[in-house]
């Protein structure tokens, strides 16, 4: 049990760090509108992973049987990506109105890390992957599975936070010059990834 704690907590900090669009959005939000926001993302995220997690450990037996869902979804995360990321490309130094109201704020952020997480097919088949390791190759029972998974998304919504709290302590460090750079290269990030989406979906023979 000690075990699957420890390699649920390691592989949730890991895949903190894959560099995708929720880590580069993460960063840029904190950076520019504190550390909050960041943190607002991370539970957009968590609350995602946790749907995922889901399916992955009870099976997509329970999802409903749609042709072509997964291509819909992807083409609908592409689509989101590239909006994302051309804005990011075009805009300058960041002076966007955000919602005023606290339940709006939290809804636009929370609603930012749930898509770009959600959006991307990749992250659904990683859990599915690794539920299908842990099952078979390390042998878990139903029990070690729950906590694996439950310490992987806590490690998950700790590390983001960590990321977001020192990227804002950071932000001395990001002159003008510096954040525009950043954005532009979130921008790029965010259109590669959507590419390599329509790409694998879409392209691939």
């Amino acid at each position: 049990m000690i075990a699957a704690l420890a390699y649920g907590f390691v592989t949730g900090v890991l895949l903190c760090f894959t560099f995708g669009t929720v880590f580069f959005s993460l960063v840029q939000n904190s950076v520019d509108n504190g550390y909050r926001s960041g943190v607002k993302i991370a539970f957009g995220v968590l609350i995602c992973d946790m749907i995922f997690v889901f399916f992955a450990i009870f099976g997509t037996t329970l999802l409903p049987s749609i042709e072509g869902f997964e291509k819909t979804m992807a083409g609908v995360g592409v689509l989101f990506l590239l909006v994302l990321g051309i804005a990011n490309l075009f805009k300058g130094q960041p002076k966007i109105a955000y919602p005023k109201t606290r339940f709006g704020n939290f809804l636009y952020y929370f609603s930012t890390g749930f898509l770009l997480n959600g959006l991307n097919p990749v992250n659904f088949i990683s859990w599915v992957t690794i539920a299908t390791y842990i099952r078979t190759n390390l042998e878990y029972d139903f029990q070690q599975v729950l906590v694996f998974f439950g310490f992987s998304l806590l490690a998950i919504f700790l590390t983001e936070s960590m990321i977001a709290v020192f990227a804002h302590k950071l932000k001395r460090l990001f002159t003008p010059r510096t954040v525009t750079i950043f954005n532009k290269v979130t921008g790029v990030v965010f259109v590669l990834i959507a590419f390599q989406i329509l790409y694998t979906n879409f392209l691939k023979g």
